[in-house]
């Protein structure tokens, strides 16, 4: 599609959204290679999220279901009740001197309270940025450096299966990190646990939104940021990826209805959490400007109480379609083997399932396909993106599945693999995945105070391409194969090779329930690539007759050149909260290397256990 084909579509795509000023510009590319969208248009987010669904009578309709497990707790939230609360915190908030442009940080759980000071931020032209809640003391100091928070919202706690995460230890830890001291803190007490409050700096959020009054929309130009959401993992600089008002709320509206198909009153649910980029933009903003119902899951796919819990919330909340994280099917594939779970529940509402967050092996798909009988649909995208820039669109029309893919192009990506010159490469082959320049609206215009720093990691490698850091192929038939992050391709004695691929054909193993490839030093071939399995429940055979299968399966389908001389069995793979595999990490521990624990780790105790045995 040539250039004013693509304009054209996102101005007809920016009339689903209502505008204080309707732009004239859609495309801003006079300060090329960083692009605006809709730049001369003023609008604001919390007033296309839920004054407007109010002001058509929609007031009623359920806006947010909040699904706790681990507190038994199932709350619905109209439109009607969101805004009242929004716009009373947003009033607040006002009350304490912060205003448009001021940065606040918001380190919460998975309660409807998040939502809400995300909200009101948005109403007031307050840039958020959500930090993940349980991050360590120093990563969330590094955080609210960065941006110069005024102002930090947290709770008093987190609660994981079995435990309770205390966070306002380690935001007072925080504090005392920072150079950059917020002026206050509102503090959610939960019922589990209460936390002791600093005097003169923090405040119970309960009369704080109680004393607020009730504040209209801040007219906010197109261009001004809505949010910073800090790229997992980051240490020393942090990486603040900027997110747009008005780019942001079109982009969200067309994929709720192209990609997903959701239409308004449908009920979506993202099992994410608000500190990852699917949170913000398929939990918070995205169903809500689309007039639908999100579902705010504070739980887990597994011991909340059980392998059957995502089931159980499809049947009581009549979800029409859901995302997950590939990790997600595999720990209850793990569990539940045999796929028993869903033949006790009525899961008819469920349209289609999607999958991102990592490669979704083709034997997690299929035996997802088997117990739910529909369409289970893999795509591709990055927190920098925002949303889907390869996928199967369910609201244009389904085309064939193409197992190992992660669909095509989604309309205003113009997905290519280049070599390491920068020459695109042809059908087939595998090299470097950019997107070509501009971006679609949605997408990140910037870093936070950065621009040089985003053209260098982003745009400087190829010039016209924003480079996307992961390696693949596009097929003859413009299927888009994400095989692994560039820096997971493994040189074996001059052979490249996917460790996506070899993930691929251990998880076709009946035994083996999840897996993780990366490569380790060797004197002679410079790399070897290493297996680790975690096998299903139940399974009895001898560890060591699983890991001969897992050597024997690579052999035979990708060949000797592979290498892949070794498997061993694990009970857990490490993985950050958001379920993604952390394969650099393991590489670390495989060659004796002196590693940090990363900040985004669930459990830093199965490191110890990895390491055990791979040198027992």
């Amino acid at each position: 599609m040539n250039q004013q084909e693509n304009i054209a579509r996102w101005k007809q795509a920016a009339e689903g959204i209502d505008w204080f000023k309707v732009p004239t510009i859609t495309l801003d590319d006079s300060h090329a290679p960083l692009y605006r969208w809709f730049s001369d248009g003023v609008c604001n987010t919390s007033y296309n999220s839920l004054d407007r669904h109010v002001a058509a009578g929609n007031g009623d309709r359920t806006a947010l279901i909040y699904d706790s497990p681990v507190t038994a707790r199932v709350e619905h939230i109209s439109y009607a009740q969101l805004l009242d609360r929004v716009s009373r915190f947003a009033g607040a908030l006002k009350e304490l001197g912060v205003n448009k442009g001021d940065r606040v940080v918001i380190y919460m759980p998975m309660v409807p309270e998040a939502a809400v000071a995300m909200q009101a931020c948005a109403r007031i032209g307050a840039v958020h940025s959500v930090v993940f809640g349980g991050f360590a003391a120093n990563e969330l100091a590094s955080r609210i450096d960065d941006c110069e928070a005024k102002l930090v919202i947290s709770a008093s706690c987190g609660i994981e299966p079995g435990r309770l995460v205390a966070y306002k230890p380690l935001l007072d830890q925080a504090i005392e990190y920072c150079q950059h001291k917020p002026e206050k803190c509102i503090i959610l007490q939960r019922p589990e646990l209460a936390a002791e409050m600093t005097a003169g700096r923090d405040l119970d959020w309960s009369e704080v939104e109680s004393s607020g009054q009730a504040c209209e929309c801040e007219p906010l130009a197109a261009t001004d940021p809505l949010y910073i959401i800090y790229t997992s993992g980051t240490t020393g600089n942090p990486k603040g990826v900027l997110r747009d008002n008005g780019s942001h709320m079109v982009a969200m509206n067309w994929s709720l209805e192209n990609i997903y198909g959701i239409d308004p009153e449908d009920v979506f649910w993202a099992a994410s959490d608000i500190g990852w980029v699917v949170g913000h933009s398929y939990i918070v903003y995205g169903p809500l400007i689309r007039g639908a119902t999100a579902i705010m899951f504070e739980g887990k796919p597994v011991g909340t109480p059980d392998a059957f819990t995502y089931w159980r919330l499809i049947e009581r909340h009549k979800v029409k379609a859901m995302f997950t994280a590939p990790t997600a099917i595999r720990a209850i594939k793990q569990q539940d083997p045999e796929g028993r779970g869903p033949e006790d529940f009525d899961l008819s509402s469920l349209k289609h399932l999607f999958l991102a967050g990592e490669r979704a092996d083709p034997d997690t798909i299929h035996w997802a396909e088997r117990q739910l009988d529909i369409p289970v649909i893999d795509h591709w995208w990055q927190t920098e993106l925002g949303w889907p820039a390869v996928a199967n669109c369910a609201g244009l029309g389904l085309f064939p599945v193409k197992y190992g893919s992660s669909g095509k192009c989604v309309p205003g990506f113009d997905v290519v693999v280049l070599d390491e010159g920068g020459k695109e490469l042809p059908a087939g082959e595998m090299g470097a995945l950019a997107i070509r320049l501009p971006l679609p609206p949605g997408t990140l215009p910037s870093l936070f105070k950065n621009d040089q720093g985003f053209i260098d990691k982003y745009l400087s490698e190829h010039p016209g391409f924003y480079n996307a850091g992961d390696a693949g192929f596009i097929d003859d038939e413009g299927y888009v194969h994400i095989m692994s992050r560039t820096d997971d391709v493994i040189n074996v004695a001059g052979h490249r090779l996917s460790t996506g691929r070899m993930e691929e054909v251990l998880a076709s193993l009946k035994d083996v329930a999840e897996c993780a490839v990366f490569g380790v030093n060797d004197d002679m071939k410079g790399q070897m690539p290493l297996g680790l399995l975690v096998i299903n429940a139940g399974v009895d055979r001898p560890v060591e007759d699983i890991e001969q299968d897992a050597v024997a399966i690579v052999r035979q389908e990708i060949g000797p050149v592979a290498a892949f001389k070794r498997a061993v069995v694990v009970k857990r793979l490490p993985k950050t909260r958001s379920g993604k595999i952390l394969r650099a990490t393991l590489q670390k521990i495989a060659n004796g290397e002196e590693y940090k624990v990363p900040a985004t780790i669930d459990d830093p105790a199965i490191l110890d256990e990895i390491a055990e045995r791979l040198f027992s």
